[in-house]
């Protein structure tokens, strides 16, 4: 295997074996689905959150506002990112995309963002 991340930039499914307190914030879910396969969580790593706002949207608050909507996230804007260790070792990092995909997909959409070496 390479010395370099491989960019994977594919939806999964992912699960939780319980549910969620806020849908927009789930937190790092227990396993996921990628490519048929089925990954066990074992270990988060590393977690972290953008929040920003791009394109037309960072043009549509107050400066002030947008500062303050930057740390702690707005309604569909941002990603939260998790780096996993995976039960057979692999290491991940996944995304939450918050932002909905369509009127019948509101809750956003998981990703698997790339493998680590």
């Amino acid at each position: 295997m390479s010395d370099e991340p491989r960019f994977i930039g594919e939806e999964i499914e992912v699960g939780f074996n319980q549910p969620p307190l806020l849908e927009k914030k789930p937190g790092c879910p227990d396993h996921f689905t990628w490519q048929g396969e089925q990954f066990e969580v074992v270990e988060m790593l590393g977690e972290w959150h953008d929040y920003r706002r791009r394109g037309r949207m960072a043009q549509n608050m107050r400066p002030a506002h947008a500062a303050v909507a930057e740390q702690r996230g707005s309604w569909g804007v941002g990603r939260d990112y998790f780096q996993v260790r995976t039960a057979g070792g692999r290491v991940f990092e996944l995304y939450y995309d918050r932002a909905p995909k369509g009127a019948g997909r509101r809750k956003g959409a998981w990703f698997l963002f790339r493998e680590l070496p």
